[in-house]
This record gives structure tokens, sequence and C-alpha cells, in this order.
């Protein structure tokens, strides 16, 4: 099952995006929310008469770095031997279609292609056995950085946490092994990024009962785990598209912040 969350004639709602061909595609509008037991409408509308946003509203953004080993490698960095975490605000949240502002304290923008993770449920100190419960399901996700504000000030609030810095979409995908998945960027047309969910040095199990260990999640939190090598600059105008197989793809467009 494919989630949305939209706007139309100024309401916002969640719905369950059916059909196959792009130009075909409709939303059964969610009575409620996607987060308990839900009942379908019957009220149909075309996904092109809607303005996607981000499938969720994180209360947090828990991104984990350096857990695909080339990447780590790619910028000089050993790979922990431990999950590695750190946060994104919800602030830097934004949707498929939304604008990248290419932030004015910085001079090298990358992008970073990452399977993202849905919580579907308030969850503490899970055990790995249960890590599937309290998931909702899978989209894309972009964790833009800064990369030479990343190096100087040697922490990443400001690196990664920037407004438009955490792009996600372009829905929820309930129905996914997230075990061996091809993730793959584009910028312009071009690829950049090519790997697969199975190079993970840490799995989504690990990354979940990690973080849950020392924190509880609420739902529609958002897990980010990690991006395959590849990694590279974004400039002002540059179309981005994050696509994971089983989900689709996420497009962003960077522009001068204003």
């Amino acid at each position: 099952m494919r989630i949305a969350r939209f706007s139309i004639d100024g309401n916002v709602a969640f719905g369950v995006v059916e059909g196959d061909k792009p130009d075909e595609l409709v939303l059964d509008i969610i009575k409620g929310i996607p987060f308990a037991e839900f009942e379908l409408s019957g009220t149909k509308v075309p996904l092109s008469k809607v303005r996607l946003l981000p499938p969720v509203l994180p209360n947090k953004v828990v991104a984990f770095g350096r857990n695909y080993a080339e990447h780590a490698r790619e910028l000089g960095n050993e790979v922990p031997e431990a999950p590695f975490a750190f946060f994104k605000p919800s602030t830097s949240v934004i949707g498929p279609g939304d604008e990248i502002a290419y932030p004015s304290f910085s001079e090298e923008l990358h992008h970073e292609a990452e399977l993202a993770v849905v919580i579907g449920r308030m969850c503490r100190e899970v055990p790995r056995e249960r890590v599937k419960d309290v998931i909702l399901g899978y989209t894309c996700a972009n964790d833009v950085t800064a990369r030479d504000v990343q190096r100087r000030e040697k922490q990443w609030a400001r690196a990664k946490g920037f407004d438009t810095a955490c792009p996600l979409g372009p829905w929820v995908e309930t129905d996914l092994d997230p075990g061996d998945l091809t993730i793959q960027l584009t910028v312009n047309g071009e690829q950049r990024q090519l790997g697969r969910t199975s190079e993970m040095t840490h799995s989504v199990e690990d990354l979940i009962v990690n973080i849950t260990e020392a924190m509880t999640l609420l739902p529609g939190d958002v897990i980010l785990t990690g991006t395959p090598a590849g990694v590279g600059p974004l400039n002002v105008g540059d179309e981005v598209a994050v696509t994971i197989e089983g989900i689709g793809t996420l497009t962003n467009k960077v522009i001068k912040r204003g």
C-alpha cells in the first residue's frame, strides 16, 4: 500500500495511491490518519490534481551516518563499529517537488540518497523480533549536506539541519522488504549514486534497536539509514532525483536561498 499526504483546495489529507501507470494514478482518501486502523472513504481524486506534501510530519528525524562502507571511505572516514546517529530537525523536511534552498553559509552542497523508515507507533526499547511491528513503511530521502560546513564545524547540526535539507517522498510504501533494494540518484538526469540496501553495515533492525535503547520514537518519526557511495555537489538550478526500488522517485530542484 502506498500512503500519500496531500493538499487539495486548501485541505490536507492522507490517501492511498491506486493504479500503475503514472498518468492514471488516483488517491482514495483515508478517513482519519494512517497511524491506526483506518477506512477508505471511497472518494477518489486524480494524483495530478493534488499537491503532494511530505508523507509525514515527523517529530524528529534520526539519521545514521557512515552506514555504507564505500561512502565512509570516499570521504576519508572509518566505518563505525556501532551505529552513528545524528538529528535533522522537523523544519528541515520538505516534500516531493519542493525546492531545496542553497544555504547562504555554504559553498559546497552535496546530495545523499537514502532509504527512510517511517515509524507507525510509539515505541521504546524495541527487541529485534518486534522491529517490523513498529514500522509503518518506507520512503525516499535526500540527506542534503553542506559539506564544507560539516568539515569546518566538526559537528553536523547546521550542515545537515538547515531549512529544506531533508526532502522526503513521494509516499510511504507499507508492503516492502528493505533488505536488498536498489537506490539511485540522478542530477539533471545523470546518474551519480547507485547502490543496494544490502550494502548497509547496520541493518534497519540494527538501527531501530540501537536508537530505541536511548529514546522513544513517535508515530511519524523518520529514520534515515545512510547513503551509498557517490555523493557529490549540487548547484543552483540542478534537479535531483532519488529513486528506490519498490517505492518510487523523489524529485527536487535547487534554488538560491532568498
